[in-house]
């Protein structure tokens, strides 16, 4: 094999420096915002998807459920969401944007979506949709790895 032909291993390291590397410059704007990145990360659901329960966000952000709900009472403190039974269930619990929680991250997001598009400025839209696929194709299957190496521990 040649020494330059591109493995999984190379380009699994070459992903997770740019994610780090991209992480690092996202969380530079985002600790300016008085934010954490869990915090970021419930608002920003919660400003696009609309109430959701406590358990759907959890995944949605990848947060365990304790740490969802740790960040969900910070956020009730802070006043920036509310928490309330939902009618049709009320063993569910609801969480949805204050006004002041949408005031909060509404501009937040924004600034995000800009240092997004600066962090993406090299690609075209083309590449850009190519990048998506490709990933969530390489997501797919791990994921599908991870059920089926899950699914023979149980067994």
């Amino acid at each position: 094999m040649k020494e330059d032909a591109p493995t999984p291993v190379h380009t699994w390291l070459v992903m997770m420096k740019a994610m780090q590397a991209i992480t690092r410059y996202a969380m530079a704007d985002l600790e300016e915002s008085g934010l954490g990145i869990s915090d970021f990360a419930v608002l920003e659901v919660l400003l696009h998807k609309g109430p959701l329960p406590v358990n759907v966000i959890g995944p949605k952000v990848n947060l365990t459920p304790g740490s969802i709900s740790v960040a969900v009472d910070r956020l009730v403190a802070r006043e920036l969401v509310s928490r309330v039974e939902c009618s049709r269930d009320r063993r569910v619990r609801l969480v949805d944007l204050t006004p002041s929680g949408k005031r909060v991250i509404a501009p937040i997001f924004r600034a995000h979506a800009a240092t997004m598009e600066r962090v993406f400025a090299g690609l075209s839209r083309d590449e850009l949709r190519q990048l998506e696929q490709q990933l969530k194709r390489i997501g797919r299957q791990a994921e599908s790895l991870l059920e089926r190496r899950s699914g023979s521990v149980t067994k």
